[in-house]
């Protein structure tokens, strides 16, 4: 490397740094005397907010035999209250000029609105009405089990990608609940009933067991008022705290390997279990990230040696999301260039990680990470609704808010010894599950 290249990418790191000393967002938070936490993330660039409904309960919170429960409840959700119609609460919202969704995960379920600033308390009369007025009956339910049988034919089961990463977590935890599919299980999810949406409904939708965020066109002195006045009345409710199973030690490398008729591209995956900010060793967290940044994209260890290295890969990288209230995954991924082995592909990444933890990264790999990860974290702010949904993520994995503003300059500190204590800690293939998909060969 250049001596010009380095003094640009050492500037460029200081201004970076310099640029994210202040807080990301700089949140004001309260909670209502019913528990629930609220956060407003101020942006008054336009005259439109994001107003999110975080609850505190996901896929891996299910009952044994009810996979697929949360999922269905969030659809569920826009079934109709006595004052909203089945159907109406998102034709409301459009007729508004706003757009509304929901989605669930291992750890949470979220329902989010963004209109203009002078429609945002109608949505939150909604939404607090939903909270403790959803109206179902066999009508509304049946057929949208249908339905949602139907997504998980269309987007999972006829998409092989999807099948084998659903089989491999299935694989990589054998005893935590996250081995579960968030859509749910067919099998289970075509016996889920009326009476089994309505308790999971009762049992975990509260107040107490929810975040309000809203972000854009507002302050907490604004919002307070129309807080208090649609989720404040709201009584709480005795929920359970939650209790999952952890996994045991893994003792041995696991694999898997799916052949489909209807791929055309193979492809090569790995998964390591691997902590979080908030479960098994924390500490490594920080550094994983750096460290998939330092492995991905084009000027990555993966790419760069496989891709325009070796010629064995068409592509490779890795990803790492350190936001679960349980252990994660950190991923390795290839597809074999046209003409390469599996086995090739395979030997290739074995020795690029092998190297890794042998000779360690090196400072300037690091310093490009850096870079990359805090600009990330400055164009964040160019969007209000990218904050709410990064500080309900990470409040509902179990982070504070200070952890959460704190993240630039937690970048900043991870030194080269951090990534390589990191990587020996977690890439150990004994901790692992590696699959492959391929294509199903012609008779």
């Amino acid at each position: 490397m250049r001596l010009s290249t380095v003094v640009f990418s050492l500037l460029a790191l200081g201004t970076v740094l310099s640029s994210a000393q202040a807080a990301m967002f700089e949140p004001q938070t309260f909670t209502l005397a019913n528990g629930m936490r609220v956060v407003v993330i101020e942006d008054r660039r336009a005259p439109v907010v994001t107003h999110m409904v975080w609850y505190k309960v996901g896929a891996a919170d299910e009952q044994p035999g009810k996979s697929g429960i949360a999922h269905f409840l969030e659809h569920l959700m826009f079934k109709g209250t006595p004052s909203v119609p089945p159907g109406e609460f998102s034709k409301i919202v459009a007729r508004n000029g706003g757009r509304d969704n929901a989605f669930t995960s291992q750890d949470y379920t979220a329902y989010f609105q963004n209109v203009a600033r002078d429609r945002l308390e109608l949505v939150m009369r909604m939404e607090a009405d939903r909270m403790t007025h959803l109206r179902l009956t066999d009508k509304e339910v049946l057929p949208e089990r249908d339905v949602i049988l139907e997504e998980r034919r269309s987007t999972l089961d006829n998409n092989p990608r999807s099948v084998l990463s659903e089989q491999m977590s299935a694989v990589q935890f054998m005893n935590h609940p996250y081995r579960k599919s968030i859509i749910g299980w067919e099998h289970e999810m075509r016996g889920l009933t009326t009476k089994d949406a309505l308790e999971f409904y009762g049992k975990y939708y509260a107040p107490n067991n929810a975040i309000l965020i809203v972000a854009g066109d507002i302050n907490a002195k604004e919002l307070r008022p129309l807080a208090e006045k649609y989720y404040g009345v709201i009584k709480a409710k005795a929920v359970v705290p939650r209790n999952r199973p952890q996994e045991p030690p893994q003792l041995a490398p696991r694999r898997i390997s799916l052949t489909d008729a209807r791929v055309r591209q193979p492809s090569w995956t790995r998964t390591y279990l691997a902590p979080t900010r908030t479960a098994g060793e924390k500490q490594h967290a920080i550094p994983l990230e750096v460290l998939s940044q330092i492995l991905s994209g084009s000027t990555g260890r993966l790419d760069t040696q496989l891709v325009q290295g070796e010629g064995v890969a068409t592509s490779a990288g890795s990803a790492y999301d350190d936001n679960a209230v349980d252990q994660s995954m950190f991923y390795l991924f290839a597809s074999p260039k046209p003409g390469t082995d599996m086995a090739v592909l395979e030997a290739g990444i074995d020795k690029v990680i092998a190297d890794l933890l042998d000779k360690g990264v090196t400072e300037e790999e690091l310093a490009r990470a850096k870079i990359s990860l805090r600009a990330s974290a400055i164009y964040a702010r160019d969007d209000a609704a990218s904050g709410a949904r990064i500080f309900g993520a990470a409040l509902l994995a179990g982070q504070s808010i200070e952890e959460i503003e704190a993240w630039p300059e937690m970048v900043a500190k991870v030194t080269v010894a951090d990534v390589n204590a990191a990587a020996r800690a977690v890439l150990d293939l004994r901790r692992s599950v590696t699959g492959q998909l391929l294509p199903k060969a012609e008779k």
